[in-house]
């Protein structure tokens, strides 16, 4: 099973980050987070890394569901999406695969959860199309 899933917009950078970030409000998502990785690789090692975003998207109702039903699920939240510059005109846009991701705990009440997010996601990414 893929760990993530993605789509390739025909946009540049910042564009793409804006259509994720409003793509997932559509689907009761909204970006906690924002790592700049270009950034904190040049300030941190003074390499020089392409532009790269890690977001932070969470679903307040599904992060709670899953709380209640495994207390330390929140090593794996928030769901993480990743915009990557391919530097040739296109950007693409991965998400984690919920389904895949809660197969490293094993507790049944986690699945139907895990399902519908995975579902969320996916038109999210669809939306990107």
């Amino acid at each position: 099973m893929e760990y993530y899933f993605s789509a390739t917009l025909h946009t540049d950078f910042n564009d793409a980050v804006a259509k994720i970030t409003e793509a997932l409000k559509t689907e009761g998502f909204g970006v906690l987070t924002e790592i700049d990785m270009q950034a904190k690789l040049k300030e941190k090692l003074g390499v020089d890394f392409k532009k790269y975003k890690i977001l932070g998207a969470c679903n307040p109702s599904f992060a709670y569901k899953a709380l209640q039903a495994e207390e330390m699920v929140g090593v794996m939240l928030p769901c993480n999406i990743v915009v990557t510059d391919k530097e040739n005109g296109t950007t693409q846009i991965a998400a984690i695969h919920p389904i895949a991701s809660m197969m490293a705990i094993e507790n049944p009440a986690l699945e139907p959860l895990a399902k519908e997010i995975t579902e969320k996601l996916k038109r999210v990414m669809n939306l990107l199309k």
